[in-house]
């Protein structure tokens, strides 16, 4: 074991600069921000091989920029596969390190940095179109997911709510399918080329329940009118159905997460009788982990704050309402 403390220690440095969101120091911001300016400059990088004058100019720089890219994406995933281990450090046992690992590999954010350097290694063995690479290397975008709280918080709503979701796309589909048969019965003998069938018509299906209505295809006849104004009010409340999911999802896990903050402050103030006026450092580390901006954790402060006090007022007044002698209530 003393032969491989080197080892873990390194390992769990890496950990702490790459993964430990607690852990914070000038290397992990500085790790933090060049790996942010990366994949912005990864972003812009596509953008700008889309002008073919500057592509065909600078097209040898977009390689080596890319190779580099890749090359840190690459080695970032390594590392991060490498150190995960040490979230749980308890037991280095190799099929337990591999377990832990695979969980990990298996999370959306391995996930969205597994796909951002996929397509450029299928490249090297599957011959694609430059065009289409480099509009996959628009996934590199997802990367930032992790360095930004609201994001990683809009992931974790989804994920909870994931069973609604699934909900609401099952009856889009069933709505679209409804509504392509629809069309098609009362419109084809009208428009036989433009609802030749179901399934061409659920262009127009899906057109009219997003409420988008480009108006390249729409109904001539009477009852193809009535069914198309009835599919149109439908659609405004299917669309209106995930926003109000992911709305209130959001406002359930701010709520909860500014709950478990004060719980925690609190825990704080009774267990370690910790000054949350003077202790800026433990306050900033356990906003960090719960996940809220700085002003709300300055707001539940306050609160705290003004509880305590409170608090401490009963008990002098309770005090005071009984003899210091006997302990009889006066």
């Amino acid at each position: 074991m003393s032969v491989l403390k080197p080892y873990y220690q390194l390992r769990r440095a890496v950990y702490n600069i790459l993964q430990n969101d607690e852990f914070e120091n000038k290397l992990s911001r500085s790790v933090d921000a060049f790996l942010i300016i990366l994949i912005l400059a990864n972003v812009a990088a596509v953008i700008c091989e889309s002008v073919d004058a500057w592509y065909y100019a600078y097209q040898q720089y977009f390689k080596l920029f890319e190779d580099f890219s890749l090359f840190i994406f690459t080695v970032e995933y390594l590392l991060r596969i490498w150190c995960i281990v040490e979230e749980n450090p308890e037991d280095y046992s190799w099929k337990e390190n591999w377990q832990q690992r695979w969980e990990w590999i298996k999370s959306p954010g391995a996930l969205i940095d597994f796909i951002a350097i996929a397509p450029a290694f299928i490249n090297f063995f599957v011959n694609i179109d430059l065009r289409f690479l480099r509009i996959l290397r628009l996934f590199r975008l997802l990367k930032l997911t992790r360095y930004f709280v609201a994001m990683r918080i809009l992931l974790v709503v989804i994920s909870k709510e994931k069973d609604s979701f699934k909900a609401v796309l099952f009856i889009l589909i069933i709505m679209i399918v409804t509504a392509a048969s629809g069309i098609y019965l009362v419109e084809n003998q009208a428009q036989p080329e433009e609802f030749e069938s179901i399934p061409k018509s659920m262009w127009w299906a899906v057109v009219t329940l997003t409420t988008v209505g480009y108006g390249d295809v729409i109904p001539v006849t009477t009852a193809g009118k009535i069914l198309g104004a009835v599919i149109t009010i439908l659609g405004v409340g299917l669309a209106a159905l995930p926003a109000g999911i992911l709305a209130s999802g959001l406002a359930s896990e701010l709520e909860q997460r500014r709950e478990e903050l004060e719980h925690r402050f609190k825990e704080l103030l009774l267990n370690e009788n910790m000054d949350l006026t003077q202790n800026t450092l433990k306050i900033d580390a356990l906003r960090r982990e719960v996940g809220l901006n700085k002003e709300e954790a300055r707001e539940i402060v306050t609160q705290v704050l003004r509880e305590q006090e409170y608090e401490n007022k009963v008990k002098e007044l309770e005090k005071k309402c009984y003899c210091p002698h006997c302990g009889e209530k006066l």
